[in-house]
């Protein structure tokens, strides 16, 4: 059984080309046939790495009835949100504003004119625990399809209106900016674990990055308190791998002890560039060594003969979360012995209760650090680990994530001095030109070596971060030249005359509206890395152009990020080394 992903590059959609459902992926054919057929569209969006993803998958698209009444009432769209970032930033503001909260998989139902109008995240095949299932969903939904289209259609309406909404004036940046932004994270700081606010947590290297800044340039003992408390917390934590490195996408726990087990490229990239700013101020070895046991892990499980990365590790194995990093405390001392074995338990809470399942997570919580204690017995779990199960790698390469990547290595061989760092992100670039580059535009992922797709605004901005940290790294002028190429191109093709700039370029496909990212979330939004790597450039040029559109960019940002600076951190940066 196939249906229309047959024949796609995402590894997420190739997960689904053999389900019962009749997904198509999003373009022309599937919006023209719910047109011509007056059919809802529904929308699925995630990703091949996604834990829930591959329990919806399993539950509801491999089951024959919700198959029947998807393909009988609907046209089914499938979207990988790494793949396609204007379609997952639109419909999950809609989720979003439907539902107060967002997450993958985002399951939408659209007009056939792409109108969302009713959207959620996970549902079971059946209602159950509070939940609605799947089939009582779509069953309601095509009944009332048929018989109140307005009312149904309600939400979408004033959702289209919420987007269209006038943005706020443009004003000049205040340095105020910076000091209401560090007080925001003081009022949420956990002063016993680390982080900020309540579980779940997430690592935000790129918020860890200014805290560091500003406390080292402002003088301020707090903020630094503040970044290497969550440092250390997060090595210490079960989030980061203590057997084959990296970082974990997420805790679900205060004390980022149990994880959310896929690892993302970016993550370890924004935390590597935290690691290394945290280890250029305090001269503390542990910052260093995280960040190159970090680039470790990457390029042992996440690199590419062709010089690129792929783009994350999945948090299942053999149809378990996290069973791939689980240990009972017996295997350790069959793979150890019992003498370093019961030493490596007790270092890293290998209990017989266990913390995960019965199973154990390893962490120094409750431990001194080791020091190169245990060095020469990492190797022999991690080849264990290999041996007793594996992960699926999503191996398509993104080229905004490779970008920030690409700085990451950039710092790290600056603190190191290593050059296998530097020849690495000369790598990133050398593929990145030649596969997806051309004429200074950039396509946004490859796979197998074949580039597809037009690039988004996110690669342009990353990219020439990576470009602007390699060039002052090895002050090769072809890096900066390059860089500025980037940055034109976004000044062409991405503007927005009323400030800011567009997700898509002029020649993308047309959504609902033209999708414009601000704010940061897990990775920073393209407008602040732009804002960020304009003002760099405005230095390390002293051209006229690249001030006035550092200026322009900062205005339109400005009132945005005074409501919420924290939402902001990297258009902060960009403040900071204005």
């Amino acid at each position: 059984m196939s249906n229309h992903l047959r024949g796609q590059t995402s590894p997420y959609l190739l997960q689904h080309a053999d389900n019962p459902v009749d997904w198509y992926p999003w373009g022309r054919e599937a919006l023209q046939k719910a047109k011509i057929e007056d059919k809802p569209i529904f929308l699925s969006i995630g990703y091949s790495t996604c834990h829930w993803c591959h329990v919806m998958a399993r539950e509801s698209f491999e089951d024959l009835e919700i198959a029947r009444l998807l393909n009988e009432s609907f046209v089914s769209i499938k979207v990988d949100r790494e793949e396609r970032p204007d379609i997952d930033s639109l419909y999950m503001a809609a989720c979003q504003a439907f539902t107060g909260s967002g997450g993958w998989p985002t399951t939408l139902f659209l007009t056939p004119e792409q109108l969302p109008f009713f959207a959620g995240t996970y549902f079971p095949p059946t209602s159950r625990g509070g939940l609605t299932g799947l089939r009582q969903l779509l069953s309601a939904i095509r009944d009332a399809w048929a018989q109140d289209r307005e009312a149904l259609t309600a939400p979408g309406r004033q959702f289209l209106q919420l987007l269209t909404q006038r943005p706020p004036e443009q004003s000049s940046p205040t340095r105020s900016l910076l000091e209401e932004g560090v007080a925001q994270w003081k009022r949420t700081y956990d002063e016993t674990y680390g982080g900020f606010g309540a579980a779940p947590k997430f690592p935000m290297g790129h918020s860890l990055l200014f805290l560091l800044t500003y406390g080292e340039k402002k003088a301020d003992p707090a903020a630094l308190a503040m970044a290497e408390k969550t440092l250390e917390q997060l090595y210490r934590g079960g989030i980061y791998d203590h057997i084959g490195g990296g970082f974990c996408r997420y805790s679900t726990d205060r004390a980022f002890h149990i994880p959310h087990f896929e690892k993302m490229l970016y993550d370890n990239a924004l935390l590597m560039l935290a690691y290394c700013k945290a280890y250029a101020i305090t001269g503390r070895t542990l910052y260093r060594q995280v960040a190159t046991e970090t680039a470790g892990y990457l390029f042992k499980e996440m690199s590419l003969a062709s010089g690129a990365f792929v783009s994350a590790q999945d948090a299942d194995s053999d149809g378990s979360e996290g069973a791939y990093y689980a240990l009972r405390p017996e295997e350790v001392l069959a793979v150890l012995g019992e003498d370093q074995g019961t030493a490596f338990n007790a270092c890293y809470d290998i209990t017989e209760e266990g913390n995960f399942h019965g199973f154990s997570i390893p962490n120094l919580l409750h431990s001194p650090l080791p020091g190169d204690r245990f060095a020469a017995c990492i190797p022999a779990l991690y080849a264990y680990r290999l041996a007793r199960a594996s992960l699926h790698r999503d191996d398509k390469v993104l080229a905004g994530w490779n970008g920030l990547l690409m700085g990451a290595l950039s710092w790290l061989y600056r603190v190191s001095g290593q050059t296998i760092y530097r020849d690495a992100a000369r790598g990133i670039w050398t593929y990145l030109s030649r596969v997806h580059g051309s004429q200074g535009t950039l396509s946004a992922t490859s796979r197998d070596g074949l580039a597809r797709g037009i690039g988004f605004l996110e690669d342009y901005a990353f990219c020439a971060f990576g470009l602007l940290s390699l060039y002052e790294a090895t002050l090769e002028p072809s890096y900066l030249s390059q860089a500025q190429t980037l940055c034109r191109q976004v000044l062409t093709d991405f503007t927005d005359p009323s400030g800011g700039f567009f997700l898509t370029p002029q020649n993308a496909d047309p959504l609902l509206i033209r999708p414009k990212d601000t704010a940061d979330g897990a990775l920073p939004s393209g407008n602040t890395m732009m804002a960020w790597n304009l003002v760099r450039l405005s230095h390390l040029t002293r051209e006229d152009t690249w001030q006035r559109a550092a200026e322009a960019q900062m205005a339109f940002l400005s009132p945005l990020a005074a409501s919420y600076p924290t939402a902001y951190p990297v258009f902060l940066l960009a403040l900071l080394a204005q």
